[in-house]
């Protein structure tokens, strides 16, 4: 039994190896390519990239890659008759599926550590490379088309001469709930400073707009923006996909902090209401701004309660597809591996992930427990099981 699970391994580590280091560099060719067109990186830049990158890379090549290499080498083994040598020889097929199933749930385990890091760790430290390098980046990108913007931060420009700006419009939206800024100037120059998080805009001869107020400006001046702006660094702010699985429990806390808050607020009203004798303060549209926010932070809590059993799910996808691969690879008896992996993969298509992604649906709308993000996962486990059985049985 040692030689045959050796055996196997070797075989299915052999074509697992291969085909994860060819999709995964795929994979990661087209995730830098769509950082450098975004962020108009140069090639130190996406080369500083590529560390952040790859665990994003691998977490979609891994599961993909499983599948084939147990097609493929299960599909080889049915079609050299091997399969049917173990049976002759009163060995049960599972002797070959055993090893394969628990080198899958390592995998498995493996890839829920990617899924944590890419969204975390990978997608921070691609922010920290476009923040080291957003002079570089801002001057780039005006250069090629006039224009910069992020969620809170907009330049434009009539163009570039050097380091300076021409005719400069800028535009920037606090994080509180201050104005927004408009800036216009004749000419301008950008600086920033990692160390402190700013990028300062030195402006000369233009107007300033804060909110409705404008004042003109025929020296120099300086505004110093945040570089928060170009993004978001707190669990309370960051999308609940972006955030560690460590700090779930903080981002939870946080919201349902800001949710007591908002009722507090609106019980306050009512209470003024009633002691005051306005009653027109306790109508519902009084109270609309804050019960907005509440429904914001409900719906952020279910899609923090969501977001780690979707991570598991996505992670344990490898042990579902070689549940399903290996006795649909050995019932179809064919070694041509492109045709198993495509056999193979067309339920995956077809079920898996239109029931994944319905279940992922429900329940970021609270319509469903987070446990329904498994529900594609314990389908194809329960229909591989079925197909495995009728492979013991034949």
């Amino acid at each position: 039994m040692k030689i045959i699970t050796r055996y196997v391994l070797s075989e299915m580590l052999q074509v697992f190896l291969v085909a994860l280091t060819a999709l995964t560099l795929f994979m990661l060719v087209i995730g830098l390519t769509k950082e450098a067109q975004q962020q108009g990186l140069g090639l130190l830049q996406i080369i500083a990239l590529v560390p952040y990158v790859l665990p994003d890379a691998m977490r979609f090549a891994v599961p993909g890659t499983m599948l084939f290499a147990v097609a493929s080498v299960f599909g080889r083994f049915s079609s050299s008759n091997e399969i049917t040598a173990l049976k002759a020889a009163g060995i049960t097929p599972m002797a070959t599926i055993y090893p394969i199933a628990l080198l899958a749930v390592a995998i498995s385990l493996s890839c829920v550590w990617l899924n944590d890091i890419a969204v975390s760790w990978g997608r921070e430290g691609v922010r920290g490379v476009v923040v080291r390098s957003l002079e570089e980046i801002i001057y780039s990108r005006l250069q090629q088309q006039r224009s910069y913007s992020t969620d809170k931060l907009a330049i434009n420009v009539k163009g570039v001469q050097g380091r300076r700006l021409i005719r400069p419009t800028m535009s920037f939206q606090p994080n509180d709930s201050s104005p927004p800024v408009t800036l216009s100037a004749m000419e301008a120059e950008l600086k920033t400073d990692a160390k402190s998080g700013t990028i300062t805009a030195i402006c000369t001869n233009g107007i300033v707009r804060v909110g409705d107020v404008e004042v003109a400006f025929p020296d120099t001046i300086e505004r110093v923006i945040p570089l928060e702006s170009i993004g978001k660094n707190n669990p309370s702010s960051k999308s609940p996909s972006q955030i560690a699985m460590g700090d779930f429990a903080e981002a939870k806390e946080d919201a349902l902090k800001q949710i007591h808050q908002a009722e507090q607020q609106i019980a306050g009203r009512l209470a003024e209401a009633f002691l005051t004798g306005h009653a027109e303060l306790s109508s519902p549209q009084h109270s609309a701004g804050e019960q907005v926010t509440i429904d914001h932070l409900q719906n952020r809590l279910n899609r923090i309660a969501m977001e780690p059993w979707r991570r598991w799910a996505n992670g344990f996808s490898c042990l579902a597809f070689v549940l399903v691969g290996a006795p649909m690879a050995i019932r179809m008896r064919n070694a041509d591996f492109l045709t198993s992996f495509f056999l193979c993969f067309l339920p995956i298509l077809l079920i898996y992930y239109p029931i994944f992604m319905a279940g992922v649906s429900q329940a970021k709308a609270g319509d469903l427990p987070p446990i329904a993000v498994w529900g594609g996962n314990a389908l194809i486990a329960a229909w591989g099981c079925l197909l495995l059985r009728g492979v013991i049985r034949r």
